[in-house]
């Protein structure tokens, strides 16, 4: 059984303020985990006894059913609300997690070749469907969720702590907001929807970085990280199938820097930390409004997701007929 809910102790607090994330154990089981993914494999069109049939190296899955986090992994969600100051800042969409697996299987090219963190080119903060503030509330935090063993070199996200401080400066620097790839609103590229193919701010920021994480584990471990934390798509060296997902996250208001009660959650107290305390964000507010983006990827999630859903029903035929 999964463990119960339970308070973050003050080693998993003081963890999160100097590294900016949390590895939290046993939150759901592998029996859990199985029946929410027991038709990826029919989703994918794919095989996992033939690795002939895995096309692709990494597939971000579209969403068709959701779940209560609450119920699945209690554990975990105890541990969100406690990050992000309670439950009532958060809004009730962050209770639903969703089927949107992040699938990593690797390349029969890779197979055994080591790809150090510099070289990786997907380097991100999570949040492509916003323009970003140092108080933006639509990513309050940035969840891991392990519905497979992940081994060292198995394609588990890296993440990288020490640029917390490098992402939170910029963003206090641009008060005026920066797109998901991190350009400002006088750069060319600020509008640009489809980014997977810009060389984003992020992979140079990570060329001077040397504290490096790599996100493995076990079946029901869930990582809560800071929302500016850097991190990055992982080389599958191993070809092991790597399956996590990525619940959202996100509060009713945004974040507060400048509380009269000093009640900062700990995900505010690591920003305010990471831009040099609480006086330097008593006057500091957004200068322009705050906008919604509607990704290029999301348009090719409908796509996938209406081809899922035909080999879903497919096999479910071909079971019935049998």
């Amino acid at each position: 059984m999964s463990s119960p809910a339970a308070p973050l102790t003050e080693s998993e607090k003081g963890h999160f303020l100097k590294h900016g994330y949390i590895r939290l154990t046993n939150c759901f089981t592998k029996e859990q985990a199985a029946e929410k993914t027991k038709d990826v494999w029919t989703r994918l069109g794919m095989s996992p006894d033939d690795k002939s049939t895995w096309t692709k190296a990494q597939i971000n899955m579209p969403s068709h059913w959701n779940f209560d986090a609450a119920t699945f992994a209690p554990k975990a969600w105890a541990a969100i609300c406690e990050l992000c100051g309670g439950e009532s800042r958060l809004t009730e969409h962050s209770r639903e997690w969703r089927d949107s697996f992040i699938v990593n299987l690797g390349t029969p090219e890779g197979e055994g070749k080591l790809v150090l963190p510099k070289q990786l080119v997907r380097w991100h903060v999570d949040g492509d469907f916003f323009v970003h503030y140092l108080d933006s509330p639509e990513q309050a935090l940035l969840v891991v969720a392990l519905f497979t063993d992940i081994e060292p070199n198995a394609g588990g996200t890296i993440i990288c702590p020490e640029a917390i401080p490098n992402i939170a400066k910029f963003l206090y620097d641009h008060p005026d907001g920066v797109s998901p790839h991190l350009t400002t609103r006088a750069e060319p590229n600020f509008s640009v929807v489809d980014f997977r193919h810009i060389v984003s701010r992020y992979n140079e920021l990570v060329q001077d970085c040397e504290d490096f994480v790599e996100v493995t584990g076990n079946i029901g471990d869930v990582y809560l990280l800071h929302p500016l934390m850097m991190h990055s798509a992982s080389h599958n060296s191993l070809r092991n199938v790597r399956i996590i997902t990525n619940p959202p996250v996100s509060l009713k208001e945004p974040h507060c820097f400048d509380r009269s009660d000093g009640k900062y959650s700990l995900v505010e107290k690591k920003t305010i930390q990471s831009v040099g305390g609480e006086d330097k964000l008593k006057d500091w507010k957004i200068a322009m409004p705050r906008e919604l983006i509607f990704p290029e990827m999301w348009k090719n999630k409908e796509a996938m997701k209406k081809e899922e859903i035909r080999r879903m029903e497919g096999a479910k035929r071909v079971s019935t007929s049998a």
